[in-house]
């Protein structure tokens, strides 16, 4: 089958082209920004790319169109596949038909930590000698890509999907998640995000009741006992075996801490392991509880999946160490909700100590903080930095972000200049510092000139 990708370059739909190159079909895809790091993974594929959406692209003549979500209705290839009723099909469906029909699903569902722990649970399978395939939202530093159809040499029953509660297509306003038909769902934790898509939480929880809906009742949900808007979700109906995690009473996968950052695995109040690992902050610590419990349900011991986690070697973007000049350490991450801005600069916090000097710099560039549903609650999310330096203009973000973190004092700033606020930074930094740099976006570069200035 040929299978012609709109909006390829995306990391869904990018990895998407790679299990169908992969399954044996041709691929060929189109976006409007086609450039490195994506464009060079799938050429190395040889998958053909084409930089925008021309109505010309029909003359392709593939069998089937796969339309990403960032498409909408005025697109000219879209009006054009409309209007010659040329068959097409969201991302999300067809991974469904092609990819995870007859697959074990492991879905990682959840507000945050969803590339994470999806990373963490394919690397435990892989260690057990499983070799599942996979689709996440990031690249597992143990695998050095995002998506495969198996391990090498093997056709595994297994696949470890990223279960994303963003809409399918302009055609399927369901998340993307319903499409995949897991056996065993996690759900990490419940939050208001995607302001462009959702009014509020309960929409939210009612897509996340559909994933529920769909898990079997030979299957089983694992969810985060300490989130009360999934504790909403399951009293809506769970079918399926059911496992929580989380520090309540009630929890079957609980933990214990210790001073030097290791932890015990305790399953219905029982010691199981101990983890000795690399990763920071607790809400890594629940990652790896939900992943073990999602393991066990395969039949991977507790035990096993445990020592595994002690070789995982965490997330491109997730508290990536960029790089060391002049004794100030540069990391990279992911985090653009409140909540995971604090809880990345907070797991900083906890593994340095109260004497050592946080950088928190900050780009606010997604959908729901350009709508400014989340703005009020930054101040707050950056507490546990010494220094808070943000970048944004009023006409980029549609509010003044200088005056939302005012009440921080002297301790933030704000620029609409990246080379500034770099030489801002650099200005102020000594030895022993450590630079938290957070977007889900390039940022301009930013990280390598920072070490640049740093270095000079």
């Amino acid at each position: 089958m040929h299978i012609h990708i709109l909006g390829i370059c995306g990391t869904f739909m990018g990895g998407l082209a790679v299990l169908a190159k992969e399954a044996g079909h041709k691929v060929t895809g189109c976006d409007a920004n086609v450039y490195p790091p994506m464009s060079t993974q799938l050429e190395a594929q040889g998958i053909e790319l084409i930089q925008g959406f021309d109505a010309d692209q029909v003359k392709l003549n593939p069998d089937l169109y796969v339309i990403g979500n960032v498409v909408s209705r005025g697109n000219p290839l879209v009006e054009e596949i409309l209007n010659r009723s040329l068959p097409y099909v969201s991302g999300p469906q067809w991974i469904g038909e092609h990819i995870l029909r007859n697959k074990w699903v492991l879905a990682v569902a959840g507000t945050h930590g969803k590339t994470t722990t999806s990373s963490m649970l394919a690397w435990i399978l892989e260690d057990a000698g499983y070799a599942p395939g996979f689709l996440i939202g990031g690249v597992p530093m143990n695998f050095g890509i995002s998506a495969r159809l198996s391990g090498k040499g093997a056709d595994s029953e297994f696949f470890v999907i990223e279960a994303d509660e963003y809409d399918t297509a302009f055609f399927d306003k369901r998340s993307k998640f319903v499409h995949y038909h897991a056996k065993t769902a996690i759900l990490n934790n419940l939050e208001y995000d995607h302001a462009d898509i959702f009014p509020d939480i309960g929409a939210i929880e009612t897509q996340f009741h559909h994933l529920v809906r769909t898990v079997p009742g030979i299957g089983r949900v694992i969810v985060n006992g300490d989130e009360e808007s999934l504790q909403r979700v399951i009293r809506r109906g769970c079918w399926s075996e059911k496992e929580a995690f989380g520090s309540g009473d009630t929890a079957n996968w609980t933990l214990k801490d210790h001073p030097d950052g290791s932890f015990d695995v305790l399953f219905n109040g029982k010691f199981e392991a101990l983890i000795n690992w690399k990763l920071t902050g607790r809400h890594n610590r629940y990652n790896a509880l939900a992943a073990i419990a999602a393991a066990r349900n395969v039949g991977v011991p507790i035990a096993q999946a445990a020592k595994a986690l002690e070789s995982f070697e965490s997330v491109k973007r997730r508290m990536e160490v960029r790089g060391v000049a002049n004794g100030v350490t540069v990391y990279d991450d992911f985090a653009h909700h409140p909540t995971a801005i604090a809880t990345t600069v907070g797991g900083l916090r906890q593994k340095l100590g109260p004497d050592t000097r946080i950088f928190a710099v900050l780009e606010p560039r997604s959908n729901t903080m350009k709508l400014g549903a989340m703005k009020d609650a930054l101040p707050a999310s950056l507490a546990d930095a010494d220094l808070v330096f943000g970048f944004g203009s009023e006409k980029s973000l549609g509010w003044s972000l200088g005056s939302t973190l005012a009440p921080m004092g002297a301790s933030a700033s704000a620029y609409d200049d990246l080379d500034l606020m770099v030489k801002a930074i650099a200005g102020q930094a000594r030895p022993g510092d450590h630079v938290v740099v957070m977007s889900n976006g390039g940022f301009g570069g930013v990280h390598d000139k920072l070490l640049k200035a740093l270095q000079g």
